[in-house]
């Protein structure tokens, strides 16, 4: 009889742990999805490198039923027929150094490398890329504050990787950047940097100097605040060689070409500021995040046009026009852009 109350007590308690167990189970069963709703990118840095976006590119049956997939190998097709111009007439061949890759991102767990590129919706890509290599940190980009997302340290740089591993990346990894027509993205910056009062980093490092070389009897205050540069001066500084030979061009107005040296790196995707939602979530649909990562949707009602761009250019001289386009020449080749119908060619 004690024998059976022994045993029946025994079973209860197994059954008991049985009970709990499952319990426990579901609890963190139903816990897990709970954040994998909130946040899908756990899934992906648990399933690291079981798409690779390169591959996914160059898959025929994607390139065959894709209208996106025409267009981008145009894109490349341009890139290709325009550097080789430019290799057989130039002598000089550039090597690039670690230093010159300081704009490449990488993402190591998807096998990305994104070249940004200032004016051209880089903020948001930085988002973008802080959320892909977060490991769940990050699920909406667009809760990343932007003094945050251009930290150096929050994202990776090609330029911290030995010889060896740069090279492996550029063979490996998807590469890609995007682009705006040249002198949009030009005045663009200008009216970020000079004409916004809280730049007053840019008008000290800049503003002061554009003034004191090119302004006949500036006032003090124009002298030690560099707040109020026209347009017509910071073209007189951009196409001055002692600027060029300075080396002061900075990223925000330096050309592509020299930003991300698009005729000795292959990229595989040139994405374009016109198309840039469309583009971007091409992108993110390779990758294999597009069901639950989108491009960020861009609305701003102030942002820089083509006849906005106009308008200023008609503010300076038929020389310093043609100045500026032979300085942005090589973009508006690389890129596709015509040369704009405003600028005053003979």
């Amino acid at each position: 009889m004690k024998r059976t109350l022994y045993e029946v007590m025994r079973l209860k308690r197994i059954c008991q742990m049985i009970a709990a167990t499952c319990l426990g189970s579901f609890i963190l069963v139903i816990f897990y999805f709970q954040i994998i709703q909130r946040n899908p990118f756990m899934i992906d840095s648990c399933r690291k490198g079981s798409r690779k976006a390169l591959q996914e590119l160059y898959n025929p049956a994607q390139m065959e039923l894709s209208g996106s997939a025409d267009l981008h190998q145009a894109r490349r097709d341009q890139l290709w027929n325009v550097c080789q111009m430019y290799n057989a007439s130039s002598h000089r061949r550039q090597v690039l150094t670690p230093g010159d890759l300081k704009h490449l991102v990488v993402d190591e767990d998807h096998e990305l490398i994104y070249c940004y590129v200032p004016k051209v919706a880089c903020t948001n890509w930085k988002r973008i890329m802080m959320v892909l290599t977060g490991r769940g940190k990050y699920s909406n980009p667009m809760e990343i504050p932007s003094n945050e997302a251009h930290l150096s340290s929050n994202l990776k740089t090609m330029n911290q990787y030995s010889i060896a591993e740069i090279n492996h990346r550029l063979k490996n990894y998807l590469k890609f950047l995007f682009v705006r027509e040249p002198f949009e993205r030009l005045i663009s910056a200008y009216r970020n940097k000079f004409t916004l009062k809280y730049n007053s980093s840019f008008h000290k490092r800049f503003g002061t100097r554009i003034v004191r070389r090119y302004r006949k009897n500036a006032t003090d205050d124009a002298l030690l605040n560099g707040d109020d540069v026209k347009f017509k001066e910071f073209a007189e500084y951009l196409v001055d060689p002692a600027t060029q030979r300075e080396g002061q061009l900075n990223e925000h107005w330096e050309t592509v070409h020299q930003l991300c040296h698009p005729c000795h790196i292959h990229y595989d995707l040139v994405g374009k500021y016109e198309t840039l939602e469309e583009d971007a979530n091409y992108i993110l649909r390779l990758v294999g995040v597009g069901d639950y990562l989108h491009f960020p949707s861009y609305t701003k009602s102030t942002r820089t046009t083509d006849a906005m761009t106009a308008k200023f250019f008609s503010n300076i001289s038929s020389k310093q026009q043609i100045q500026l386009y032979q300085l942005y020449k090589f973009d508006f080749l690389l890129f596709n852009y015509s040369t704009p119908s405003y600028i005053q060619m003979d």
